[in-house]
């Protein structure tokens, strides 16, 4: 068990083991996913609780539109409305998610965050948090949006920053504060990952009820690295259960 207002190196490379044994078995990236955000929302208490310090973990990953269910076609037009998905389009994708409610337990519940489509930078810069995620993850929205082949193995070898919301209330970075922030208590926002060999993109991200320094967040970089590790298997492979 681990603590987020006292996270030791020890606790980092105990942590990173693990993580990096998480595809271990798997037989896909979503199975991976769904190991990777139950393991840090059972493992992250709250010292003076017992309770999970998270309210809410999820994993993300870019995936162009035309590799996506039909299902998640249908979600991804009714939310771009009348602009064009060609079919290279990436889109933020959901593939698992846990938290407190039983609703946030399933990726398929979500209600908006199952896909959502970068189909531009100005469309991009109207999320400030997406924006700001991979802006702090030390990218360019374009790079996301079409990535230079003669670019990524230098950017895939990159350490990348991670996206931190220390304070978490009031923050133009962090949506719903009235239906999710100010009501769930969240203290601090915290994202970790960074860009596979395809190109696409990985991110946990972490929505805590206790507070994150940033001492803390920077120690999840290292983490970053453990989780690409361990989905790296299935990033040309079997994405989806």
């Amino acid at each position: 068990m681990y603590s987020l207002t006292k996270f030791t190196l020890s606790d980092m490379t105990e942590c990173g083991a693990v993580l990096r044994k998480l595809g271990v078995g798997a037989t896909s990236m979503e199975e991976v996913a769904n190991r990777a955000v139950q393991y840090l929302y059972d493992h992250f208490l709250d010292e003076h609780t017992g309770e999970p310090a998270l309210a809410l973990a999820r994993f993300f990953k870019t995936h162009p539109y035309a590799k996506l269910s039909e299902p998640l076609h249908a979600i991804a037009q009714t939310l771009e409305g009348h602009h064009a998905i060609s079919p290279g389009t990436p889109c933020l994708t959901l593939l698992a998610t846990t938290g407190q409610k039983p609703e946030w337990r399933s990726r398929q519940a979500s209600t908006g965050h199952q896909v959502i489509p970068l189909v531009s930078e100005q469309l991009v810069a109207q999320s400030p948090m997406i924006s700001q995620l991979i802006q702090q993850f030390g990218l360019d929205v374009s790079t996301v949006l079409s990535p230079n082949p003669d670019l990524l193995v230098d950017l895939e070898q990159k350490t990348f920053n991670v996206f931190h919301v220390a304070n978490a209330i009031a923050s133009p970075y962090v949506p719903a504060q009235d239906s999710f922030v100010v009501p769930y208590g969240i203290r601090s926002v915290l994202g970790f990952g960074g860009m596979l060999p395809s190109g696409n993109l990985i991110a946990i991200i972490l929505f805590s009820k206790v507070f994150i320094s940033r001492d803390t967040a920077a120690m999840f970089k290292t983490l970053a690295l453990n989780v690409k590790m361990a989905a790296l298997p299935f990033d040309r492979g079997q994405v989806f259960a």
